[in-house]
């Protein structure tokens, strides 16, 4: 009887203390200053490789998020941050973009949804749709 009990208040005094989550880069914001950034090196230099490189409309995105956690249910995301940095063909840096959890509702998300072949054609006839097909042969 006294394990149980012992094992609730160790549970309930682990619940009780605040964790703190980091994910990401993390950037300082308040310290801050890109305008100080001329290139792509300098960007390296100062913040490592990018989380994501988009090699077609050349961008470096970097991502940072800070969540806390009270208790196993309690979960809140304090903060995230974005930076996405755009490059001219030399390498300069053409712009900087930064998004916070207070953008999040200024962008529309798509209802088109991928379609699912498999579904329409149904998983027996993907597994075993070559068994009997083709034509015959004709000696």
């Amino acid at each position: 009887m006294k394990y149980i009990l012992l094992l609730f208040i160790l549970f309930f005094l682990y619940n009780c203390a605040e964790k703190t989550i980091y994910s990401g880069k993390i950037i300082n914001q308040e310290s801050f200053d890109y305008s100080n950034i001329k290139n792509k090196n300098e960007l390296i230099q100062k913040f490592g490789n990018a989380n994501y490189i988009d090699p077609i409309e050349n961008k470096f995105f970097y991502y940072t998020e800070k969540r806390t956690y009270k208790s196993l249910l309690d979960e809140k995301l304090t903060k995230r941050i974005i930076l996405v940095f755009n490059f001219e063909a030399d390498n300069s840096i053409k712009s900087v973009e930064e998004y916070t959890l207070n953008d999040e509702n200024k962008f529309e998300h798509s209802k088109d949804k991928t379609t699912n072949n498999l579904v329409k054609r149904g998983i027996i006839e993907k597994l075993f749709g070559g068994v009997g097909k083709g034509p015959l042969p004709t000696n």
